[in-house]
């Protein structure tokens, strides 16, 4: 009885979690903007332009979303971007806890970062397709680095703003290099990494649906370039509206995260 009552108290806290005041305005917003967009786009509204109204939306959904194709594409999007946020990470946060950590490591690491960062992942397109082997590959790496650079900079950023009171009365205390990281550097790092993971994750979007319109034949990218080629309207915005959930997903994911490795904050 005790098992059950934990389970039911925690599909309970659950369900308040998910459906409260926030959830129910944002279904009333959604189906306003759906009203607003159907009036619109049948009485020629010129702010929606030549974009077909939802009801066409749903029709070609309707069609599309029993293809393999159409989920094909959602899947390869997706391990697209999860694969070069997931390598972002690995390599990006020991980078920027050591330049934040060392002085000597930042001087070194710093001026090369400050070289490569302004320049916009997707002119790395052409020389990812060059330089490695497949297209996958190629995406992979350029996803990546979309979310290197603000990894990077979010925990340098975070580590510059710890109160340098605090490590040195830890010093004072006896505290070893290893206490200071794991009690000190790293607790008050989590929220500026947090900060940067979920920037990273919308940028990491950004750049794997531009680069597939470039220079892939597959995900959500092309899909939506293949249908403005075709004169196809209603797919594109099926394509648009996919990818837009999609970032909503990953990012919620990683907020979700967030909140669990970061419990002393209150992460929206």
């Amino acid at each position: 009885m005790s098992g059950r009552n934990k389970n039911s108290n925690s599909l309970g806290k659950l369900g308040k979690s998910i459906f409260n005041i926030s959830f129910y305005r944002g279904v009333v917003a959604i189906i306003a903007s759906l009203i607003f967009w159907e009036f619109a786009a049948r009485v020629h509204l010129p702010v929606i332009g030549m974009i077909p109204a939802p009801s066409a939306v749903a029709g070609s959904l309707s069609s599309l979303i029993f293809t393999g194709y159409y989920w094909e594409s959602w899947y390869v999007s997706f391990e697209r971007v999860f694969s070069g946020f997931v390598m972002a990470q690995i390599i990006g946060i020991p980078v920027g806890l050591l330049m934040g950590m060392s002085r000597k490591f930042r001087d070194l690491g710093f001026p090369i970062l400050e070289v490569l960062r302004p320049i916009p992942p997707l002119a790395w397109v052409p020389a990812s397709v060059i330089f490695w082997p497949t297209p996958q590959m190629s995406m992979v790496f350029v996803t990546f680095l979309g979310a290197f650079f603000t990894t990077v900079l979010n925990i340098l950023g975070g580590v510059s703003n710890i109160d340098i009171r605090y490590i040195r009365s830890a010093r004072s205390f006896g505290a070893s290099n290893k206490d200071i990281f794991w009690r000190i550097v790293l607790p008050a790092t989590l929220p500026s990494l947090c900060t940067g993971m979920t920037v990273g994750m919308g940028i990491t979007w950004e750049v794997v649906v531009a680069a597939e319109m470039i220079a892939s034949r597959s995900g959500l990218g092309f899909l939506t370039w293949r249908s403005y080629v075709a004169g196809d309207y209603p797919v594109i915005v099926i394509g648009m509206i996919s990818i837009g959930i999609a970032g909503y997903i990953s990012s919620s994911i990683i907020r979700l995260l967030s909140g669990r490795a970061t419990p002393w904050l209150k992460i929206i």
